[in-house]
């Protein structure tokens, strides 16, 4: 099965195969391909003849093969995107997936037929994905782990020539989360006030990407380690003032993701394996080794009983934004969320 990046560096080399199949639950990556052949595998003038981009819901898998089998008007080669194809209704079926998995015995080689399947999971371990694989490029996408962004946004921003200290990285990932399509534009818009190469600093993090350099999440949980309970609620009714660009469930979600490293720095500390080196903390808690100093002494503050107990309330507060239980605000929430953890 071939890998996003390897796909790329394919494309960028010119080598267009005939059919490709981009599926996952990571949909940057799926649209990235899926942008760079539909922008450099033909010329501009030739686009206009032998380009074409089909939705899911509008068309049968038998509507899109016959698109395929098209020959070029003025090109060598036409391209044919399918965009959403996990709506096109008959590829869910036995029949269909029998119809692509013939075609792509055979495709057309002057066709480059791309299917972008987004949203849905296909999973590659199936007879289908499997037989598919043998005779299309095909890419399975997954979703990053949030301990897996700062080292992907360094690798982002290497490719545009620049870089970040490690505060702008780790303020990056905290604010902006696993959502790659909009961590990748923020970086691009971001880096147009800039000229390559240039290392990207916090300031240029909270100027440009529109992060408050006070009021941020990253912050919440510096004050909480500190135990700033003053810092916090001035953070909160920030927060609660700007609840569009603030909304809670992400906050509890980095919140829980900050105590499950500090519960396990707690658990590794009490079973007797916590005298190692800051580069291994920061692998076990998938952290810069700079911010390593910070964890260590926010778990002497909240020692292991009290994490594990915190860990509750943060799944508490969980449910009660979702509306399983309780009527209390975004606002109202939070603020007992943090009254609730300096009390633990």
């Amino acid at each position: 099965m071939a890998t996003a990046d390897s796909t790329l560096e394919q494309l960028k080399k010119g080598q267009f195969s005939p059919l490709y199949f981009l599926s996952g639950e990571e949909p940057f990556y799926i649209d990235r391909l899926s942008d760079f052949i539909e922008n450099n595998a033909l010329k501009a003038a030739e686009r206009n003849f032998d380009q074409s981009v089909v939705y899911g819901k509008d068309v049968r898998l038998e509507d899109v093969l016959d698109l395929a089998r098209r020959f070029p008007v003025t090109a060598q080669k036409q391209v044919l995107i399918v965009k959403e194809a996990q709506e096109i209704a008959d590829l869910s079926t036995d029949k269909g997936k029998q119809k692509l998995l013939k075609y792509s015995e055979r495709p057309v080689p002057s066709t480059i037929l791309v299917f972008a399947y987004k949203h849905k999971k296909l999973d590659p371990s199936t007879k289908f994905a499997k037989e598919l694989d043998k005779n299309a490029i095909f890419v399975h996408t997954k979703k990053l782990y949030d301990n897996q962004i700062p080292a992907w946004v360094t690798d982002y921003l290497a490719q545009q020539k620049c870089s970040a200290t490690p505060q702008a990285t780790a303020l990056l990932a905290e604010s902006i989360g696993n959502d790659l399509s909009r961590m990748a534009n923020e970086i691009d818009k971001m880096l147009l006030n800039f000229t390559p190469p240039v290392k990207i600093d916090e300031a240029a993090v909270t100027k440009y990407v529109g992060i408050n350099r006070e009021f941020n999440v990253f912050e919440l949980q510096k004050a909480i380690a500190h135990r700033n309970i003053a810092q916090c609620f001035k953070i909160i009714d920030f927060f609660g003032g700007n609840p569009k660009t603030y909304p809670v469930i992400p906050i509890i979600a980095l919140l829980f993701n900050y105590f499950s490293k500090i519960l396990s720095i707690n658990q590794l500390v009490a079973s007797g394996k916590g005298n190692i080196p800051h580069k291994e903390w920061a692998k076990v808690l998938g952290v810069n080794p700079y911010f390593v100093d910070d964890y260590l002494k926010a778990a002497k503050n909240y020692p292991l009983q009290k994490s594990i107990r915190i860990i509750r309330h943060i799944r508490d507060a969980d449910l009660e934004s979702k509306g399983l239980f309780g009527s209390l605000s975004d606002h109202q929430i939070l603020q007992t969320l943090v009254l609730k953890i300096f009390n633990t």
